[in-house]
C-alpha cells in the first residue's frame, strides 16, 4: 500500500428523523476502531457528509477506551472539525471506515460524493468498512461497472430485530438488514447485541457496537495482508467471529 492513511466517516445528523430524539456517531463505534488501527500506524482523518461538527451518541465515559480518545486534543479537533466529502481526496487513503449511530441511516446513504469515495478507494485496491448503522453509507455504493459494491459480499451490520429490540424499526428510514439482501449481499450476524464480524475480501463489517474493536482489528489485518504482498481472497476468508 502507498498510503498509511485511513478515512473515518460519521454522520452530522442529530435528530431522529420528525421526532425530535437526539441522534449521532455511536463513541465507541469511532473510538475502538480509532485506537486499533492508530496503534498499526496508520494516520487517520475524519470527514461526515457536510464537515464541521460530527453530533456524539452513546458517550459513555466508563468506557476507558471512549475516556482516553475524549480527552485526546487531536481527536477531538478532528470530531469537531471534521473534513467534508468534498474535501476527502481518495487517492490519499488505503482504506475507507464508516462509523455507526443511528444518524448515519439519515444522511450517509444518499451522499454522492461518500459513495464515489469510497467506489474508488475500493478500485485501487483499498479496505472498505462499516460497523453497525454505518453499513448505511455502503448501500448505494456502485462500482465503476454499475454494480453494487456490496453484492455477493458477506455483510453484517445491525440486524431487524436489534432495530425492534430498542425501539427504532418504525424510526429509521429503512431497515439495514433488508436494504443489504436487496442489493445482493448475503446478510450474516450474530445474536442481538453480540460481536461478529465478517471479512469477505477487502470489505469488513461489523453488526453492532460490540463489533467496532473488531471490526478495526480485522482492517489492520487485512491492510497488513495486503502490504506483506499477499493475494486478498476475493470473497470468503476463513469465519471471523469476535467474542465479546
Amino acid at each position: 500500500m502507498k498510503s498509511k492513511k485511513v478515512l473515518f466517516v460519521a454522520t452530522n445528523c442529530n435528530r431522529l428523523g420528525d421526532t425530535g430524539l437526539r441522534t449521532g456517531a455511536f463513541l465507541s463505534e469511532l473510538t475502538h476502531p480509532y485506537q486499533e488501527i492508530q496503534a498499526a500506524g496508520y494516520e487517520i482523518d475524519i470527514a461526515s457528509p457536510l464537515g464541521g461538527e460530527i453530533p456524539l451518541d452513546g458517550v459513555k465515559m466508563d468506557d476507558p477506551i471512549n475516556a482516553v480518545w475524549m480527552n485526546d486534543e487531536d481527536f477531538l479537533e478532528k470530531v469537531a472539525g471534521s473534513l467534508s466529502a468534498e474535501e476527502v481526496r481518495p487517492e490519499n487513503y488505503c482504506a475507507i471506515f464508516f462509523a455507526g449511530g443511528h444518524g448515519a441511516m439519515f444522511d450517509l446513504p444518499q451522499n454522492k460524493k461518500l459513495q464515489e469515495i469510497t467506489s474508488e478507494i475500493w478500485e485501487h485496491d483499498g479496505v472498505v468498512a462499516a460497523v453497525c448503522h454505518g453499513a448505511a453509507g455502503l448501500v448505494n455504493v456502485k462500482t465503476s461497472q454499475g454494480v453494487y459494491l456490496i453484492k455477493d459480499h458477506e455483510v453484517a451490520a445491525f440486524s431487524n430485530s436489534e432495530e425492534e429490540a430498542v425501539g427504532m424499526e418504525n424510526v429509521v428510514p429503512f431497515l439495514l438488514q433488508d436494504k443489504i439482501q436487496f442489493r445482493g449481499a448475503t446478510y450474516t450476524h450474530a445474536s442481538k447485541f453480540a460481536a461478529h464480524v465478517v471479512k469477505s475480501g477487502r470489505l469488513v463489517t461489523g453488526q453492532n457496537p460490540a463489533s467496532a474493536m473488531g471490526v478495526g482489528q480485522s482492517v489492520v489485518e487485512v491492510l497488513e495482508f495486503i502490504e506483506d504482498g499477499r493475494e486478498v481472497p476475493a470473497v470468503n476468508w476463513c469465519e471471523w467471529h469476535v467474542s465479546p
